[in-house]
C-alpha cells in the first residue's frame, strides 16, 4: 500500500553525540508487511529504479530476488555498495554474498559490532528522487514466506536519504572489504 504526500516525521539518531535530528517530511511511504506482500518485489522494483548509487546495509542476506536486483543495477553502471554482518555471513552456503562479489559489488562485513542489525537500502542519496528501504524485514528468504516483517519504503526526501547515507559510510569506514571467498581481502 502506498500513502502519498504523507507526512512523515523522522527522528535519527546524530552519530557519536547521541543528540537527535529532526528532518523535514517530504515525499511518499509505501508500507508493507508479511506475510502478505510481495517485499522482495517491491525492494526489487525500488532498486531498479537507481540511477547512481545503491547502498546496502544487510544483517543477513540470503534473499536471491534482492542480490539480482543488485546485480542488474551494479550491470546498469550504479555503483552498488554492500555492508554485512560479519558473524551472519562468514559461510557461503544459502548467503547471497558471493553472488554479488562475483558481480563486481563491493561487499564488506561490519565487524565492530556483536551485531550489524541493520536492514537498509539507501538508493540515489545524492539525487533528486532518493529512496531509504528499512524496517525489521531481513534480506532472506525466511523473511518473506514464514515471519511477521514490516518494510517502509520513503521516497522523495532527500535529508532521509543524506542522513541513512552518512550513517553507511560511517559504518563503511571500519569494515573489511571481503573477497568472494567471504574472507577479508587485502587493502
Amino acid at each position: 500500500m502506498i500513502l502519498r504526500g504523507l507526512c512523515l516525521a523522522a527522528c535519527l539518531a546524530a552519530g557519536a553525540a547521541g543528540a537527535a535530528e529532526r528532518l523535514p517530511a517530504s515525499g511518499t511511504v509505501e508500507v508493507l508487511f508479511e506475510p502478505g506482500d510481495d517485499t522482495d518485489a517491491a525492494i526489487g522494483v525500488a532498486i531498479d529504479g537507481a540511477r547512481s548509487q545503491v547502498l546496502v546495509q544487510a544483517y543477513i542476506f540470503t534473499s536471491r530476488p534482492i542480490a539480482k536486483a543488485l546485480v542488474r543495477a551494479a550491470a546498469r553502471g550504479v555503483d552498488v555498495r554492500v555492508l554485512a554482518d560479519a558473524g551472519n555471513h562468514r559461510e557461503p552456503r544459502r548467503n547471497a554474498l558471493p553472488m554479488l562479489v562475483e558481480a563486481g559489488i563491493s561487499v564488506a562485513l561490519e565487524v565492530d559490532y556483536p551485531n550489524a542489525h541493520n536492514k537498509v537500502i539507501v538508493i540515489d542519496p545524492e539525487g533528486g528522487q532518493p529512496a531509504v528501504v528499512t524496517g525489521s524485514y531481513n534480506f532472506t528468504w525466511t523473511a518473506e514466506h514464514r515471519n511477521a516483517e514490516n518494510l517502509l519504503i520513503l521516497r522523495g526526501n532527500p535529508a532521509l536519504a543524506r542522513r541513512y547515507a552518512e550513517n553507511w559510510h560511517r559504518h563503511a569506514r571500519s569494515a573489511q572489504v571481503i573477497g568472494a571467498d567471504l574472507k577479508p581481502a587485502h587493502r
